[in-house]
């Protein structure tokens, strides 16, 4: 990377917890005003498998010194599991003209928890007491004898239509799977996102995921590319040896870099140019679906 590139630093306090205790993860960038940097977003509150997320705040300004800029995020974590944590390096998206890179920070993040200590010799273990005996009461399962009868009568009905239609070799449920071709599947999905209201509610995040997820699921199903783990660079480069016209090339790039700044830089595109996204996903999938068979209307003696 460039002599430029924005530094990460990260500080734990405090190192050294009990288990369940709070601890806070503080997180430095230090940039140019010019460059972009999007912090991960966590899924379901966690940190990692084992780390809580409790609360975080926003992206403070802490100094600016001529066109650098330090920039401060703070995160609220818990942990219930005893042991000697290394969480390696912590990443962001690094966003410069037509750079997009993955950095690292400077410090690894560290955590130790421990927990009571406790003294066996001086502590009297019982045995489990045994469960009380208590009597017998038709009226405790009476109330559950009917719908249990009905479940029952419903669940054997269901596995003797299943039974005879095997016999008969016919589909299970009633019906055959039938798969669709990728250009298929992927218009349809363009056509309901379409239907979505998340242009009009500024719902960008959203309707750009889902975009890019019916792009990346396309080139998956009809060139076998694993675009679903691939960055968007490594998917310009996939696509490079399908022939794509120039002009569809250069509009690809751009709703491939505009979603990378909507989902990790919080940039808020029009609505022109995300219906742009739209028409650039669209064009993509016309013109690389396979070529329909045409059957003469006519039979030719």
């Amino acid at each position: 990377m460039g002599q430029n590139t924005p530094e990460i630093r990260v500080r734990i306090t405090p190192d050294s917890i009990m288990i369940g205790d709070h601890f806070v993860l503080e997180v430095e960038i230090t940039r140019d005003m010019m460059q972009v940097v999007g912090l991960p977003e966590f899924e379901r509150g966690m940190f990692n498998e084992k780390v809580e997320i409790l609360a975080e705040t926003g992206l403070d300004t802490l100094a600016v010194d001529g066109r650098t800029i330090t920039l401060k995020k703070s995160y609220l974590l818990t942990t219930f599991d005893e042991g000697y944590y290394t969480m390696g390096r912590f990443p962001a998206l690094y966003l410069d003209k037509n750079i997009t890179d993955t950095i690292w920070s400077l410090d690894t993040m560290k955590l130790r928890v421990t927990t009571f200590e406790i003294d066996t010799t001086t502590m009297t273990i019982y045995d489990i007491k045994k469960p009380l005996k208590a009597p017998f009461r038709f009226g405790e399962i009476s109330g559950y004898l009917i719908p249990g009868w009905i479940i029952a009568a419903l669940i054997s009905i269901g596995i003797y239509k299943a039974y005879m239609r095997y016999r008969r070799k016919l589909p299970i449920l009633g019906f055959a799977k039938r798969s669709d071709p990728p250009h298929i599947v992927a218009i349809r999905a363009l056509d309901e996102l379409e239907k979505q209201k998340f242009l009009h509610e500024g719902r960008m995040k959203l309707y750009y995921s889902a975009l890019t997820d019916i792009l990346r699921e396309y080139l998956a199903g009809r060139f076998g590319i694993a675009a679903m783990e691939m960055t968007s660079d490594e998917i310009l480069q996939a696509v490079r040896p399908l022939g794509l016209s120039q002009k569809l090339t250069e509009e690809l790039t751009l709703l491939l870099r505009c979603a990378d700044l909507v989902k990790f830089a919080k940039h808020i595109p029009d609505i022109v140019e995300a219906k742009d996204s739209m028409r650039t996903t669209r064009a993509l999938v016309e013109q690389t679906k396979p070529e329909e068979k045409r059957e003469d209307a006519e039979n030719e003696n």
